[in-house]
């Protein structure tokens, strides 16, 4: 064998520009020795086994983390148990994704028996075929080509048609967001702002807390209402109590008394028949003859904490403008860092508000009201009809109402007001189906005033096709239909796949579109596009319940409540006194409520049965799971790329929100 020859270019010193060619023919050559000796066998085989060990040392912490995962699922499974409001949640699409499902796993068997066996029947002729699994086989080729390809194929069209729609709409959204930025385009107040010297300058201003059993929040809500910074003469807090535990009662008028005392302009009304709910609580309160005197009424629901200032950053932008009939504050969330469910919820609610609302706000002067923190115009909501109780969405209903009479809404992003967020996956999705389900009945009641109304046909296209339809309807239909059915359906109908730019590439540009408004949470990016797509089939059954008037529809379940103090809490109760504060609770112990109060306690007996709370097992998520991962062994086979890894993770997010291991954990 001839020597190995080596050409080594060595350029000339001194600025010469000539190049000489030096050959090695000997590989033992001084001028090699150092190279060979870096990348030795010996030391490249001690790397190797050095990141060995690194991996090998990550072993153990895989395995506890999944025995430890695999025991609380055993134990969720063992726990769960099959109550009434399980089978009110189920429902149709239950029974059709179980179907969907069994017929799944059959296929991946046949697939799996026909891989291995490497059948190709389409080039064999039918009396060439033997065995009924091979009959079978031909028979679902045939019956996929001819029938069942060309159908999927036109289903998925429309959706993506859909899907691209709506993602347009985003970007629109997204760019105005950023011209409102760029140009600074914030509402402003025209004129002075009121005398502080001259307290009759100020307009009468009415303040309702709707509540019902907020055990765990009515204090802190009281209390920040009663704090806000308003001359007291022109000031009234009404606090409308739909409790029907007596104990709740009794607790939110002890407080309300207390602040009466310190001299609170507060009044205490509770109904004995909750008609109507919130919007019924609300009419109710409107009705009073004293509300004739007062020009506005802000409300606040029973976790919201305004700062003492919000009355006087909200009312001036009434002044001189007699059309504008609301004035909107955005939300802050005193616990959006509490888990994963309330930082997946941080970034969808910032999108609404900062996006969504604000663009809305400044283009179009309307947005739907978000049920609190805000402030109405009193003659608007008297112009508009008033609260109505005909759907769960009271707020959208009278926000599209005072739109269609002419009224103008402002949106104020700089003016925030504390809240809670839902830290368990319960109260989540039951919050998120009254929000979808609600805007369906709203619709289907409000179309035929839309079309009849004054307003331009640009601003009724826009409440039709781009606030009803587009983001109610189409986004919940096409987000469901599309990532939950129609691809799982073509890793079995091959002829039908859908390209990578409509699982992978847009949902991901879409994904960092609506995480800008919250850029602390871009950490969180992969897991909040696969938490969307999950809460689809929650929207989804929300809004076709909703739209043919399912029996769901008009379920109110009051979101439940931890009553987390802020820092701002803390602050205000320092700055009172604590010492005094202390005081008054103990005053407020002995007093004659406070007894009453014991009383009834003792009378329920010395143990009161609570009911256990507990994580639950729900079984749409789990089965769209199985069928998503079943729908991703069958992409193993046919070495799909990523189809197989968005349908391996999207299926064990499912997995995930099914065993209720997402947001709060009960031990």
């Amino acid at each position: 064998m001839a020597p190995s020859s080596v050409v080594v270019n060595i350029e000339k010193p001194g600025g010469n520009n000539g190049i000489a060619l030096v050959e090695i023919n000997d590989p033992n050559s001084p001028l090699l020795q150092d190279k060979q000796k870096v990348a030795g066998p010996k030391q490249f085989t001690w790397v190797l086994f050095l990141k060995a060990q690194r991996a090998l040392g990550c072993i153990p912490w895989l395995v506890t983390g999944l025995l430890a995962m695999f025991v609380s699922v055993k134990k969720r499974i063992a726990h769960s148990d099959a109550t009434d409001e399980d089978y009110k949640y189920r429902g149709r699409l239950y029974k059709f994704l179980k179907a969907f499902l069994a017929i799944s796993v059959v296929a991946l068997v046949i697939e799996i028996i026909a891989y291995f066996q490497k059948w190709n029947l389409s080039m064999i002729r039918p009396w060439e075929v033997h065995g009924a699994v091979q009959w079978c086989y031909m028979a679902w080729l045939t019956l996929r080509v001819d029938y069942a390809a060309p159908f999927l194929v036109m289903l998925s069209k429309f959706c993506i048609v859909l899907f691209m729609i709506q993602s347009l709409d985003r970007l629109v959204l997204c760019l105005g967001w950023f011209w409102i930025k760029f140009k600074k385009l914030m509402p402003v107040v025209e004129g002075e702002a009121y005398d502080i010297e001259d307290a009759s300058s100020f307009p009468m201003v009415l303040v309702q807390i709707p509540m019902c059993n907020e055990k765990e929040v009515y204090e802190q809500s009281i209390a920040a209402v009663c704090q806000l910074d308003w001359p007291k003469d022109r000031l009234l807090v009404q606090v409308l109590d739909d409790s029907d535990d007596e104990i709740a009662q009794a607790l939110i008028r002890t407080e309300v008394l207390s602040w009466k005392e310190k001299g609170v302009n507060i009044v205490y009304r509770h109904r004995f028949i909750r008609t109507g709910y919130k919007a019924g609580n609300l009419k109710s309160a409107m009705a009073c003859d004293y509300v004739k005197d007062f020009e506005f009424v802000a409300i606040f629901d029973a976790d919201f904490q305004p700062n003492p200032d919000f009355l006087k950053q909200t009312i001036p932008h009434f002044k001189g403008k007699p059309e504008v009939g609301l004035v909107q504050a955005r939300w802050s969330f005193v616990n959006k860092d509490e888990n994963l469910l309330t930082r997946l919820q941080n970034i969808n609610l910032c999108f609404h508000f900062a996006v969504e609302q604000q663009v809305n706000g400044v283009f179009l002067n309307f947005f739907g009201f978000n049920g609190t923190a805000g402030v109405w115009r009193i003659k608007a909501l008297e112009d508009s009809g008033g609260w109505l109780d005909r759907t769960t969405v009271e707020d959208m209903d009278i926000a599209v109402r005072a739109h269609l009479q002419g009224w103008k809404f402002i949106y104020l992003d700089d003016v925030r007001v504390l809240c809670e967020l839902p830290e368990s996956y319960e109260a989540y999705r039951k919050q998120q189906h009254r929000w979808h389900s609600g805007p369906m009945q709203l619709f289907r009641l409000c179309l035929p005033a839309i079309i009849t109304s004054n307003i331009s046909i640009w601003k009724k296209a826009n409440m039709i096709f781009l606030f009803f339809l587009l983001r109610k309807l189409i986004l919940p239909f096409y987000s469901f239909t599309l990532f939950c059915i129609i691809l799982p359906l073509t890793m079995f109908i091959p002829e039908a796949e859908l390209p990578a730019w409509v699982i992978c590439y847009v949902p991901i540009v879409l994904s960092i579109l609506n995480i800008l408004p919250a850029p602390k949470s871009f950490p969180f990016l992969m897991p909040y596009l696969l938490f969307e797509n999950t809460m689809s089939v929650t929207k989804f059954n929300a809004m076709i319940s909703g739209l043919f008037q399912l029996g769901s529809a008009y379920e109110w379940v009051v979101t439940k409540k931890t009553g987390r103090a802020s820092e701002s809490d803390l602050l205000a109760l320092a700055e009172r006194g604590a010492k005094s504060f202390n005081e008054e609770k103990i005053q407020r112990r002995l007093s004659e409520s406070g007894l009453e109060m014991l009383g009834k306690l003792k009378e329920q007996g010395e143990k009161p049965v609570m009911k256990s709370k507990r994580n639950r097992i729900y079984r749409k998520e789990l089965a769209l799971a199985f069928l998503l991962l079943t729908a991703s062994a069958r992409s193993l086979l046919s070495a799909h790329g990523i189809h197989f890894y968005y349908l391996l993770f999207q299926g064990l997010s499912f997995l995930v929100v099914g065993l209720d291991l997402i947001g709060e954990q009960v031990s």
